[in-house]
């Protein structure tokens, strides 16, 4: 396929919905940063790696991503994103008692932010040609293979929350499969016996209080303080909320990590419901426009792969919102586009990226491309 001439392939692939509401998203994280206590480093180091992100999203715009629908391909990126996490293990960073960075000066990188990446494409390679086969059990069985390899890496670090987001990709995207009723209740049986393993062999012992506590709330000085200053920040911001600048429980720092695991709180505080309807109506705008390029996707590769951003993003989403909400045990996630953080920033918006790359060419599949996807004509 020629290459388009570049005001030409931003107007045919670039997603200005899904990026304006990707955008929207950015700023009210920003508005919700810039309204503590000055010298905060946050609001000014987010805005560099906004930018950033977006020119990496114009560049995933403009790119053929064909050559991903290639076996080796796939797995050659998942290969080349899991040496970071091993490098984890000797030079990582360590940060609130969890070795998940690297020390970059000033920045910090955070790997696992694009290993969840890497798993949805591999993942995608896998089953757009297994999907007829899906029945087979081993196949779930192999794609769980890929998945344990990064959870047991990223849980070791330990950063349960991002293991938590893998696992629920890989889920999201087995059951777009078309997995069996029969399969479904092996994989969830396998799900809680991981689980149970994971609170006698895995956990460590301050992650065991946060589940203790959410199932008992009664430590609020304790292991609960996280979750009940969330839940106060919440239900204090009323219907039309504090306004910006004006939350007390965020203000005067008795809501702790307000910039990128509670953000959501910090912001409902200070925006009140009409606030949470509006972040809540962006999300669905970005679902939605993601959802429209799996429908369109050129082969299963294509679909599966759109698909399976949507898992990564409704669960960050998901987990991000319980936990705020105090539904969910506290792990330590970030919300799409709002939370403080290069990394996920860069992830996010390189997804969104390639996203828009991929919808290009949408339109153009060809029975062809449907058969060399089939045949293994794109491993070569």
């Amino acid at each position: 396929m020629p290459s388009l001439p570049l005001p030409s392939v931003f107007k045919s692939s670039v997603d200005w919905v899904a990026l304006t509401a990707a955008l929207a998203l950015c700023v009210l994280g920003l508005l919700t940063m810039n309204s503590f206590l000055e010298g905060d480093p946050f609001f000014t180091r987010q805005i560099a790696w906004i930018v950033i992100g977006v020119l990496l999203f114009f560049v995933a715009s403009s790119i053929n991503w064909r050559f991903l629908r290639g076996s080796g391909v796939a797995v050659s990126i998942f290969a080349i994103l899991l040496v970071p996490l091993l490098l984890l293990i000797l030079f990582g960073h360590t940060t609130r008692g969890a070795r998940g960075w690297f020390d970059l000066g000033p920045f910090a990188l955070q790997p696992a932010e694009f290993i969840k990446l890497g798993l949805i494409i591999v993942l995608a390679k896998y089953f757009s040609r297994r999907h007829i086969e899906i029945g087979n059990f081993k196949h779930i069985l192999v794609s769980g293979a890929y998945t344990a390899l990064v959870f047991a890496l990223v849980a070791l670090q330990p950063d349960f929350g991002s293991a938590i987001i893998v696992a629920l990709v890989w889920l999201g995207m087995v059951l777009v499969s078309g997995i069996s009723r029969t399969h479904l209740f092996a994989v969830l049986a396998l799900g809680l016996a991981l689980l149970g393993g994971l609170w006698f062999f895995g956990f460590e012992e301050y992650q065991k209080q946060r589940i203790m506590t959410f199932v008992a709330p009664t430590d609020i000085l304790g292991a609960g303080y996280n979750a009940y200053q969330s839940t106060v920040a919440v239900g204090s911001g009323q219907f039309f909320g504090k306004g910006i600048g004006y939350g007390t429980q965020s203000k005067l720092r008795f809501l702790p990590e307000y910039q990128s695991d509670f953000i959501f709180a910090a912001f409902a505080e200070e925006w009140g419901f009409v606030g949470i309807t509006i972040v809540f109506s962006l999300y669905g705008i970005l679902f939605v426009r993601i959802l429209s390029v799996a429908t369109r996707g050129a082969t299963n590769f294509e679909t599966l792969f759109a698909l399976g951003v949507l898992s990564y993003f409704v669960a960050h989403f998901t987990l991000h919102v319980g936990i705020n909400l105090g539904v969910l045990p506290v792990t330590g996630t970030t919300i799409p586009f709002m939370s403080y953080g290069g990394s996920h920033i860069l992830a996010e918006f390189l997804a969104l990226g390639m996203l828009s790359g991929m919808n290009r060419y949408a339109r153009a599949a060809h029975r062809d491309a449907l058969e060399q996807e089939f045949s293994g004509g794109y491993d070569r």
